[in-house]
């Protein structure tokens, strides 16, 4: 498989920049890391990750308040900031990178499939977008790792 365009230009971005990555995901179940680590030289940037799908691990492996967890549900945007500053601190990581939603068929949290969070932190970044996906379970999933790839690029400062 060819590596996406986005995944590229990330792990090329960060290689310039000197920083490390690390991926928290929930829906999209590790295809993040995945398509980091499909990119030749991803090793010398890329930290590892951390797939919590349940939401119980949000709290206990990423740190996300659980009264945040039990107040919201999983599928929110201050979640999405939470793992995505828990997994660049578990990991060691310059950039967290984070995804949560509901890839469906079924509605999570009262929340529709194609609800989708994602989130980057770094120094002096905390960004996250929402957005309401269409399509199947795996158009979801796809389409969520595309954003969080390009919010990530759109975030974070160096040359592209």
């Amino acid at each position: 498989m060819s590596p996406l365009p986005d995944a590229r230009a990330l792990v090329g971005l960060l290689a310039r920049t000197g920083l490390t990555v690390a991926a928290a995901e929930s829906l999209t179940g590790g295809l993040v890391a995945a398509s980091l680590v499909d990119v030749p030289g991803a090793s010398a940037v890329v930290r590892g990750g951390v797939v919590a799908y349940a939401t119980d691990l949000k709290a206990s492996v990423l740190g996300v308040d659980a009264e945040l967890l039990a107040a919201r549900g999983a599928v929110d945007p201050d979640v999405a900031l939470a793992m995505a500053a828990g997994v660049r601190r578990v990991c060691g990581a310059d950039v967290g990178l984070a995804t949560t939603g509901v890839a469906g068929p079924d509605p999570q949290d009262g929340r529709p499939p194609g609800t989708v969070h994602v989130a980057v932190v770094a120094a002096g970044v905390r960004e996250v977008r929402s957005l309401v996906l269409a399509g199947d379970r795996a158009r979801v999933r796809t389409g969520t790792v595309r954003a969080v790839l390009a919010l990530a690029l759109a975030a974070l400062p160096g040359e592209r």
